[in-house]
């Protein structure tokens, strides 16, 4: 199993997936927190069921999946709705992560995960790499990607960590300002950081 684990973050627009793709590249595994929520709630498993009991079958899609724009708009307003769902949840994709990073097998892994620092996932890593980029970046890109108006970016930034928060609990922080030519280099660079952090880990543990 891989004994050190890096968790990725950044905000909204800054490129995790890019720079997670460069890791990936190098033979790293990832557990990516926004594909455990999805896998908890597929079809056939008990937390897709207590969602439907508790929103109705409205709340699951004809194939069978879970209609998720749907139950964003129900717990959007509604506090109450939003807590139990995230007492629901947040258990669920918390032990499922663990259960992955358990099973990786690479020198180390990455935790990639958009509230890393926000949930408190950080305390679960060795160490905490941020994507950093500027705030104008962000609203541009997110806006380019999904076509979101600026006033709606700069909303869900506002629910994250801000950029200073971000970069002042980093232990490591990469810039993806500007073209992405110099993403490879800056992340074999990492990758040779974290390849000797694994293994000075893994020497304190057998002395």
């Amino acid at each position: 199993m891989s004994q050190f684990w890096v968790g990725l973050t950044g905000g909204i627009g800054s490129g995790k997936s890019t720079v997670a793709a460069e890791f990936v590249r190098l033979g790293i595994q990832q557990v990516d927190a926004d594909i455990v929520a999805r896998q908890v709630v597929e079809p056939g498993t008990a937390a897709l069921e207590a969602i439907v009991q508790q929103f109705g079958e409205a709340i699951r899609n004809s194939d069978g999946q879970l209609d998720r724009s749907r139950l964003r708009q129900i717990v959007f307003n509604d506090e109450t709705a939003k807590n139990w769902l995230n007492q629901l949840l947040h258990p669920l994709i918390r032990q499922e992560m663990l259960r992955q990073l358990v099973d990786a097998t690479s020198p180390y892994v990455l935790l990639v995960a958009p509230l890393l620092l926000e949930n408190k996932l950080d305390q679960l890593v060795d160490t905490v790499l941020v994507v950093d980029v500027s705030e104008q970046t962000q609203i541009n890109r997110t806006s380019v990607r999904d076509g979101s108006s600026e006033s709606l970016v700069q909303s869900i930034m506002a629910a994250q960590c801000s950029r200073e928060e971000r970069l002042a609990r980093a232990n490591q922080v990469i810039s993806n300002e500007g073209s992405s030519d110099t993403l490879p280099a800056k992340v074999a660079e990492l990758h040779r950081i974290f390849l000797r952090m694994a293994e000075e880990k893994l020497a304190k543990s057998l002395t």
